[in-house]
C-alpha cells in the first residue's frame, strides 16, 4: 500500500483529500504545517507527498527540497494558478502541479501517473470481504481466485473501486475508460458493466442510479 503525505493546513481541504485517497486504497498521513510535513519525512518513508505551497512555518518550496533529498516525488496542491507560479514549481522538481479547485478523480488520476512514473505502483485494492486488485499485475482475484475480466470490464472496476460509494455519470465513465467523448448512447457503458459485476458477484453491490449512472457500494447493505 502506497503512503501518501498530505501537506495542507485547511483541514477540510485535507480530510476530502484523505478521504478520497484512502478509499482508493492508499494510506495517508496529514502535516498541518511545512514543519510538521518535514518532521514526518524524515521519520517515515511516504512514496509521494501533496504540498500546498502557502503552508505556514515552511513553504511547499522548502518542504519540497526535504522530499527530493529523499526520493519522495512531490505534487503541489495550490491556488497559486498563475503560469509563473506552475512553471517555477515544475522547474524546482515537482512532478505535477494542480490548482485547486480540483476535482477528486482528476487527483487521484495525477497520483496514480506520478506512482508509475516514479516507479512506486504495486498497491492491492480490496473489496470486502473478497475482491481484490493487483494493480501491478492486473490481476483481478475474488476468494483468492484470479477472475478473467476484459481490459474494459478491468478498467471499470478499477475507476469504481477508486471512487467507492460515490455516483458515477454515465457520461464520466465512458469519457475516463473509452477516453472518448460521450455521444449520449449509454449501452456500452451498461453492457460491459452488467458483464463485469456478473463475473464478480457484484449485482447488488454495483448499483444502478436513477438518471445518474452508477455507485460501488463499499459495504453491503442491510435489507433487513
Amino acid at each position: 500500500m502506497n503512503k501518501i503525505l498530505i501537506a495542507e493546513d485547511e483541514a477540510p481541504i485535507a480530510n476530502l483529500i484523505k478521504t478520497a485517497l484512502e478509499g482508493a486504497g492508499y494510506h495517508c498521513v496529514r502535516a498541518a504545517d511545512g514543519e510538521a510535513a518535514a518532521d514526518l519525512l524524515e521519520t517515515a518513508p511516504f512514496d509521494l507527498a501533496l504540498l500546498d505551497i502557502m503552508l505556514p512555518k515552511a513553504d511547499g518550496y522548502e518542504v519540497l527540497e526535504y522530499c527530493k533529498s529523499l526520493e519522495v516525488p512531490v505534487i503541489f496542491l495550490t491556488a497559486k494558478g498563475q503560469l509563473e507560479d506552475r512553471v517555477k514549481g515544475l522547474r524546482l522538481g515537482a512532478e505535477d502541479y494542480i490548482v485547486k479547485p480540483f476535482e477528486l478523480m482528476e487527483l487521484l488520476a495525477r497520483v496514480e501517473t506520478v506512482l508509475r512514473r516514479c516507479g512506486k505502483t504495486g498497491r492491492v485494492l480490496s473489496l470486502p470481504p473478497d475482491i481484490e486488485i493487483d494493480t501491478a499485475s492486473h490481476v483481478v482475484r475474488k476468494g483468492g481466485v484470479p477472475v478473467a475480466l476484459t481490459a474494459k470490464e478491468y478498467d471499470l472496476l478499477l475507476l469504481f473501486m477508486q471512487n467507492k460509494n460515490i455516483a458515477l455519470y454515465r457520461d464520466r465513465i465512458y469519457e475516463k475508460v473509452w477516453g472518448e467523448e460521450f455521444l449520449g448512447d449509454s449501452r456500452t457503458v451498461d453492457l460491459h458493466i452488467q458483464r463485469m459485476r456478473k463475473k464478480l458477484g457484484l449485482e447488488n453491490r454495483l448499483v444502478a442510479v436513477y438518471k445518474v449512472g452508477y455507485r460501488l457500494e463499499a459495504e453491503k447493505m442491510d435489507n433487513g
